[in-house]
């Protein structure tokens, strides 16, 4: 029984990552371009004597807050897990998405306990239910700045429309966030409004890069910060941007269609195992005691199940879009 548990528990390993990997969005950065560009925000940003925004704006959050609030919220990671929840559109606190991952979690927990007496299932339960807000984040994360990357060029194209007619760059800035539709009139509407309340424009495209960290936003901040520096005409600079963040477009929906078979692949992989197990347990039920019990089975369960995860992450990093 406790052979059982352990396959179905690396099984449920396999399936999670897989769905980490093969839910891309078209125009998501990998995980080492969003460092990279993170650094190099980081790297830009020290080069400035002003203090962060976002800084600024944390700090006077926690003085919002109770003690216990406060305390909460600084604890290791906080400040990662609130960019990302602003990442994702939503405004809760990240104190309480972690209250709720604990409360979560100890219910499904003593719940399966209850159900099983069975430290494994119990342990299970409590693991999924902890993880299902951030995966929640995660995945509302990913698809909001697709959405962004979808509207990013006709944001462009409105950005460049306007410098062509006259207008000036942030005016430029609130025409997208009136005409457009969220997220990206969002995220330029707080653009527009840092600058507005004093902040200069260095600083305010800087902090469109740290929420929306993309290639394509920095093409569109290293543009308008070599234009304030050295001159030059910003329309035209952002008309050969469009084209190749619309160049890009069509290459990622190229690749994830010729990626299509081995993303079909993976799911066979990791679900087939799963599924063949269901079906032997509840036609054969005295087909597989012996598997279980057994020193070798145990041996042989385990070594699949590990193989298995092997052939998944492999597959996810063949296919994995990296344009």
């Amino acid at each position: 029984m406790n052979s059982m548990w352990l396959f179905l528990g690396l099984v449920f390993v396999a399936v999670f990552l897989l769905a980490q990997g093969m839910v891309i969005p078209v125009f998501g950065e990998s995980g080492k371009m969003r460092k990279r560009l993170l650094a190099r925000l980081s790297t830009v940003a020290a080069a400035s004597s002003q203090a962060s925004f976002a800084s600024l704006l944390r700090e006077k959050y926690l003085n919002q807050l109770s003690p216990l609030e406060r305390s909460l919220e600084t604890l290791p990671g906080m400040a990662q897990l609130s960019r990302m929840i602003e990442q994702s559109g939503k405004s809760t606190p990240a104190y309480r998405v972690v209250v709720l991952s604990i409360a979560l979690g100890a219910g499904a927990g003593v719940c399966g306990w209850l159900a099983t007496r069975l430290p494994q299932v119990a342990l299970m339960s409590a693991a999924t239910a902890f993880a299902l807000p951030y995966l929640k984040i995660v995945r509302a994360r990913a698809s909001r700045m697709a959405k962004f990357e979808e509207q990013f060029p006709e944001a462009l194209d409105v950005i460049k429309r306007a410098l062509k007619a006259g207008h000036p760059f942030t005016q430029s800035l609130k025409l997208v966030a009136e005409d457009m539709e969220a997220p990206v009139s969002r995220e330029f509407e707080l653009v527009f409004s840092e600058i507005n309340y004093g902040s200069d424009v260095r600083r305010a495209m800087l902090g469109l890069l740290e929420r929306m960290p993309s290639v394509s936003v920095m093409a569109l901040v290293t543009a308008v910060m070599i234009q304030k520096e050295t001159g030059g005409n910003l329309a035209e600079t952002l008309e050969r941007i469009t084209a190749v963040i619309r160049g890009r477009f069509k290459l990622h929906r190229r690749v994830r269609t010729l990626t299509a078979e081995g993303r079909l692949s993976a799911w066979i992989l990791a679900l087939v195992p799963l599924v063949l197990f269901v079906v032997i347990w509840f036609t054969s039920p005295d087909y597989l005691p012996v598997l279980l019990k057994h020193p070798m089975g145990k041996n042989l369960i385990t070594g699949a199940a590990a193989l298995g995860v092997v052939g998944i992450l492999w597959i996810r990093n063949i296919i994995r879009i990296r344009v």
